[in-house]
């Protein structure tokens, strides 16, 4: 089994800094793309940032100048930083890995949810 453990998320104030973490566990191979989405009340998910194995990022216009995503691949970990919050980032921020569990077997990840809330 694969598991992905968000960490970081809480009450902030506009403006403010917070850094969410994912640790992805388990019978893992591999692990192509990571990244972030979120899901705020009565809207879909989507996407915040993702990278790729390589390094190369992409990023939701909303996140850009923003928020850095980073990760480690030795330790299967990926990072978000995010500046200059807006109460409009208020969401449930996922972690997401696109996982191989065998040399050909790879599944869509998903963490359980960190709560960020940002205050005006």
């Amino acid at each position: 089994q694969v598991q992905l453990v968000e960490s970081g998320g809480g009450l902030v104030q506009a403006g403010g800094s917070l850094t969410l973490s994912c640790a992805a566990s388990g019978s893992i191979f591999r692990i192509n793309d990571m990244g972030w989405y979120r899901q705020a009340p009565g809207k879909q998910r989507e996407l915040v940032a993702r990278i790729t194995k390589g390094g190369t990022t992409n990023y939701a216009d909303s996140a850009k100048g923003r928020c850095t995503i980073s990760r480690d691949n030795a330790k299967n970990t990926v990072t978000l930083q995010m500046n200059s919050l807006k109460p409009e980032d208020t969401a449930v921020y996922y972690c997401y890995g696109k996982i191989f569990t065998t040399l050909t077997l790879s599944t869509d990840f998903w963490g359980q949810g960190t709560q960020v809330t940002v205050s005006s």
